[in-house]
């Protein structure tokens, strides 16, 4: 997963233990397992660091993007006043 996305082990633990990324399920085996879901988030959270947003600005846009599902604007318009 992690060289998937071009980040080390330790960045993607870095990031579920501050809830950017959710707590994988685990298979019998004890590995994690990640899904196209998760590696869509991974890189939209390194998108938003390469664009300035701090930590706690993308968890809102996360936050923002999980509870309006396909609704983008509101989104977009949050990234967009950061930006300017």
């Amino acid at each position: 997963f992690a060289a998937a996305a071009g980040v080390g082990r330790d960045t993607v633990r870095y990031y579920e233990r501050n809830g950017l990324l959710p707590p994988p399920a685990r298979r019998a085996s004890g590995y994690r397992d990640y899904h196209d879901s998760d590696i869509a988030r991974l890189n939209c959270i390194l998108r938003c660091k390469a664009m300035g947003f701090t930590l706690a600005e993308i968890r809102e846009l996360l936050i923002l993007s999980d509870q309006t599902g396909e609704d983008m604007s509101n989104i977009k318009a949050t990234a967009q006043a950061k930006l300017n």
